[in-house]
């Protein structure tokens, strides 16, 4: 496996306490902003791998990826088709767990506990870590139910809570105007960039610390592509975003870190602005300058 790089930060771990965009020290602490802070004393990365390993069958996809994600940042997962950025991706959230052959070494801790553990909820897991897939996929039911529907498998709400919700999740996400006078319509009249916005209002609805998008834009025209960006721009620090995208310039735009993964390795990470602007390894290099596809 090739040496992973984060820019001088240490090896494979990225400054978790920094200015996500510039990589600087943070400046002193309002006292009374720090004193109502909803994730005082909680752990600074949401996520964590150390030493994770993955293959299915006899086949190593990845192997000692030690990797930290600073709560309330956006992640980029770069690098050709093949590299292992989507089975990374589908780990934290277990999506891998059920998929034939599929094995794991070492760990994935969120806030410090390990997602198999043998207490984990499976369920429980999936809604504090959400996700978001390549292509829309409504379920087979209103608009209005759609977003919904894990409100009301988590029994979050119930009855005309699940109005409200409703309507400040689709606000949320910019759709609530082409949806308010439809929402006993069928998702798959909305268009496709729609549908997206719907899964994504969906994915909100109940409550996540962590989102995995994989590919979210990619089957969306240029329009609704800037519109997902914004959104997903918009939902951090409430969120943290790990996102695997095979768009340089929308990892440029939307994300803080980046990461680039080629060949069954994470050959380098850091802050987006030095790994796109002074890559310290060439493949990365060669890569983020459109020299390798």
């Amino acid at each position: 496996m090739t040496e992973s790089s984060n820019n001088g930060v240490g090896p494979n771990v990225p400054l978790d306490r920094r200015d996500p965009a510039t990589g600087q020290a943070p400046g002193p602490v309002d006292p009374a902003l720090e004193a109502i802070d909803p994730d005082r004393g909680r752990p600074a990365n949401v996520i964590a791998t150390r030493g994770l390993s993955l293959r299915f069958g006899d086949k190593t996809i990845l192997s000692g990826i030690d990797m930290l994600f600073p709560r309330g940042t956006i992640t980029a997962l770069i690098g050709p088709t093949g590299s292992g950025k989507s089975t990374f991706l589908r780990t934290l959230n277990r999506m891998n767990d059920k998929v034939s052959g599929f094995r794991y070494g070492g760990d994935v801790l969120l806030d410090d506990e390990s997602i198999w553990a043998s207490h984990q909820d499976l369920l429980a897991l999936r809604r504090r870590v959400g996700m978001l897939f390549q292509r829309p996929n409504p379920f087979p039911m209103s608009i209005r139910d759609n977003v919904v529907a894990g409100v009301k498998a988590h029994r979050i709400a119930k009855g005309k809570q699940l109005d409200v919700v409703a309507e400040e999740r689709l606000r949320q996400v910019g759709l609530w105007d082409a949806a308010k006078d439809r929402l006993g319509d069928s998702p798959f009249r909305l268009s496709g960039g729609q549908q997206q916005l719907l899964c994504l209002a969906r994915a909100l609805a109940v409550g996540p610390e962590v989102l995995l998008l994989d590919e979210p834009t990619s089957s969306l025209d240029p329009i609704s592509t800037e519109n997902v960006e914004a959104m997903l721009k918009s939902l951090a620090p409430a969120l943290t975003l790990i996102v695997v995208t095979h768009n340089l310039g929308q990892a440029r735009r939307v994300s803080h870190h980046t990461m680039f993964f080629y060949d069954g390795a994470l050959v380098e990470h850091g802050p987006t602005e030095v790994l796109f602007e002074h890559p310290r390894e060439d493949q990365t290099e060669r890569y983020v300058t459109g020299r390798m596809g």
